[in-house]
């Protein structure tokens, strides 16, 4: 049986090992957006020396060995911190599924740890879209324990069965748009780790067309014309990333297109789950609550996508770009293991419900 005892410093622990974890995820977002994923070559050393003892001056203020390694250094702080965590909740917690959820957590992180490691040795861009993946799941399970261990989670009774969840249609819309944003970021990834640059850099539309031609003359024309543009803002001393020196394929273009249209699909499907949210529980219920912080992060994160493209891909906001991306898979995920797990009665009268659904049916 699950403990009922509330451990404080227990849930400190999961809350600031998630939030390291986030901040890991910046910045590998910036490694990729700086293009400095191989700025050093060797793992698991860094520069012929100890990881844990590069001499300050091969490193420290040195750009892309200096995000690179700290990069590395960071990540196995956050795998000191989820070993402790893993450590602590076999010890402490009472719940068989939170323990094994830990352990989970654990081969996680070391798993990550040696995928990052082989997309330097092997040179191989799939270890690396893979592992930026992995780096959302991680942060997931480290979200979903820090959810675990809190007051409020062990205070709220679960739901012994599908009458005592919330209603189908939230739970379906929570989880649908969290399929969708998984699947954005992991086109995202796949973006990043062509390391082709910005392949369009016009918006709404791309090279002036709603869909851009991928023939190959097209595609010249659209090179030739990245390389002036690149000439001209390298002259006016902008530090951005229109370009890395691999010229657009159609298949760059195309998954630029369809990050574009999934980010449309998923902003109407979080509205939706707000709407429906707020329709069948009320705006004071907790998952009407969480799905308008929902729709603020999405709304966020479009704005910064456009920013990206008509900014030409400067690093801080591509990197604030994944991190938003990050918090709205986050967001989603919980609310979609909160109306899962939890008895959470709608705030609405079933009267009242039928009542407004009735209008809504006369004003249509």
């Amino acid at each position: 049986m699950a403990t009922e005892k509330h451990n404080p410093w227990l849930h400190r622990l999961a809350v600031f090992a998630a939030a390291c974890t986030l901040l890991l995820i910046g910045l590998g977002a910036i490694v990729t957006s700086k293009e400095a994923g191989l700025a050093v070559p060797d793992w698991p050393q860094t520069l012929g020396h100890n990881m844990f003892f590069v001499p300050f001056n091969l490193w420290v203020g040195v750009s892309g060995i200096f995000e690179e390694h700290a990069h590395r250094l960071f990540a196995s702080f956050v795998g000191l911190l989820t070993t402790c965590l893993a450590v602590w909740l076999w010890l402490r917690d009472d719940r068989k599924w939170v323990r094994h959820l830990g352990v989970f957590a654990f081969f996680l992180v070391v798993g990550q740890g040696v995928m990052g490691g082989l997309r330097v040795t092997q040179m191989n861009q799939n270890f690396g879209i893979v592992h930026g993946m992995t780096a959302q799941v991680f942060l997931l399970v480290m979200l979903c324990l820090a959810l675990a261990t809190s007051r409020w989670w062990m205070r709220t009774p679960s739901a012994e069965n599908d009458k005592q969840r919330v209603p189908r249609v939230v739970r379906m819309h929570f989880i649908m748009a969290s399929v969708l944003i998984f699947l954005q970021l992991a086109l995202g990834a796949t973006m990043r780790h062509q390391h082709a640059g910005l392949p369009a850099w016009d918006f709404p539309k791309a090279h002036g067309q709603w869909w851009p031609a991928t023939d190959a003359e097209s595609i010249a024309r659209y090179n030739a014309e990245r390389t002036v543009l690149n000439r001209q803002l390298h002259d006016e001393g902008q530090q951005v990333f229109l370009m890395t020196g691999r010229d657009i394929l159609p298949f760059h273009l195309t998954l630029q297109m369809v990050h574009r249209v999934l980010a449309v699909l998923i902003l109407a499907l979080v509205i939706g789950t707000l709407m429906v949210a707020r329709k069948r529980l009320g705006a004071a219920h907790s998952l009407s609550r969480l799905s308008l912080a929902w729709f603020g992060l999405i709304a966020v994160q479009v704005a910064l996508g456009i920013l990206t493209v008509i900014k030409y891909k400067p690093a801080d906001i591509a990197t604030l770009h994944v991190v938003c991306g990050a918090l709205a898979l986050g967001a989603g995920a919980m609310g979609t293991f909160i109306s899962q797990r939890k008895h959470l009665p709608s705030l609405i009268k079933e009267s009242e419900r039928n009542a407004n659904e009735a209008n809504m049916g006369v004003a249509i």
